[in-house]
């Protein structure tokens, strides 16, 4: 039996951040969705269907798996926004499902087991997005409840702070491997981990009261910077001299972070090194945050925030919530983002004053209005940006980007 996470025409709902990746690589807690399906039941080869404008590029970087390919008639299908947990995984190990079954919560399809002619065509191609309503119909469903799904833009913010908490068990917390300067202050060794090749340098407090502190391999923690209570860094991520990392921050790969961050998910290869405010917020890879630029994530009326999309404003339930940030955008320095701000891929965002709460793809201004920003301009600065980290675009990742470019740049109009 084929094990295939797909993608399904709900994807939509988490615009931008899904923009330039398929939606099982968005993180929550310290890991992406898909890294939480492979830890948690390592024993399965799971495959992977995805929109085909990412599949070639996503194909390089995960050779191991499958992409957009049937190997097998007999298929299982799991949803790519599920967050997989302890009892997901026993079930999926287990490997009891009865075929022509499909397990549905609140109407959301969450797996099936189905033949392969029932998601691929005569030609053996998947669709770009699984239509499940059409597989509802044509399965016996069985309602089940207590599963996490990401529905909405903001879940895997909302989801963060449990999600560390359980990822961090697969963490080798209760070791010290690097290089911890002699007078750096570890406030509980048996709750933090200095991965070898991570440097914690004078000054800096490593406070893992409450919670766990996590250096991975690689990683530098400059001088007098706090971590404290729920904190990843990813493998050659950069802590700032006197950055304040606060609760439940889990920053990527050679990630720079510097300033306040709290409550928040910074994706690998972003740079939020100066000092301003990050909280509650959800930063995509290869965004840069200019100095000063700072997010509100909290209402002056203490109000449940409500974020803006397609100029609606939809309501979230969530008393924090600040920046949600797609790919290859850069707010310049002094940048003030408001509550639920929701900030699209490939943007150049500057301007005095609050910026709009809704910025779409690839827009050029800010405040005072947007214009579109040239595909060929933001291709040039996002190929610029990547080789700064040693990263060559590859032909697959330009196309991509391109195609991107091409789907949402007529949406960067003025605000």
């Amino acid at each position: 039996m084929q094990v295939l996470v797909f993608e399904d025409a709900l994807v939509e709902r988490l615009m931008p951040l899904v923009g330039l990746k398929p939606v099982y690589a968005l993180t929550s807690g310290l890991l992406t969705l898909r890294e939480k399906f492979e830890r948690r039941a390592p024993s399965l080869s799971f495959t992977y269907h995805l929109r085909r404008s990412l599949a070639p590029w996503y194909a390089l970087q995960a050779p191991s798996a499958p992409v957009n390919r049937l190997h097998e008639e007999d298929i299982l299908l799991l949803n790519g926004r599920l967050v997989s947990d302890e009892r997901l995984a026993s079930f999926l190990s287990a490997g009891d499902f009865r075929p022509g079954t499909a397990w549905v919560q609140q109407g959301q399809l969450l797996l099936a087991r189905v033949p392969a002619s029932m998601v691929a065509g005569d030609d053996g191609l998947f669709p770009d997005l699984f239509d499940t309503l059409r597989l509802q119909r044509e399965l016996r469903l069985e309602a089940v409840e207590g599963f996490r799904l990401l529905s909405n833009l903001w879940d895997p913010i909302a989801f963060h702070e449990e999600e560390l908490r359980r990822d961090a068990e697969m963490l080798p917390l209760g070791r010290i491997e690097g290089e911890l300067h002699p007078s750096a202050v570890v406030t509980d060794p048996s709750a933090t981990w200095v991965a070898p090749g991570a440097v914690v340098r004078a000054g800096a407090v490593l406070d893992a009261d409450g919670g766990f502190v996590s250096v991975g391999p690689g990683a530098v923690v400059e001088p007098l910077a706090l971590l404290m209570q729920n904190v990843h860094l990813g493998e050659g991520a950069r802590v700032k001299a006197m950055a304040r990392v606060y609760s439940n921050v889990s920053i990527g790969r050679r990630s720079k972070v510097g300033g306040e961050v709290e409550d928040s998910i910074v994706e690998g290869y972003a740079n939020k090194q100066h000092d301003g405010f990050l909280g509650h917020s959800y930063l995509s890879s290869w965004c840069n945050l200019g100095a000063g630029t700072t997010t509100s994530d909290l209402k002056n009326t203490y109000g449940p925030v409500r974020i803006v999309r397609g100029g609606r404003e939809e309501e979230t339930g969530q008393r924090f919530l600040g920046l949600m940030m797609g790919e290859h955008t850069r707010s310049a320095i002094g940048t003030l983002f408001n509550t639920g701000t929701v900030a699209g891929f490939g943007c150049n965002i500057f301007g005095a004053g609050l910026q709009p709460k809704e910025i779409p793809s690839f827009a050029w201004g800010g405040s005072g209005g947007f214009a579109a920003h040239e595909a060929e301009r933001a291709l040039q600065t996002a190929r610029t940006a990547m080789a700064r980290r040693q990263v060559d675009m590859s032909t697959e990742y330009e196309a991509m980007f391109r195609s991107a470019a091409a789907a949402f740049a007529l949406h960067a109009v003025s605000v």
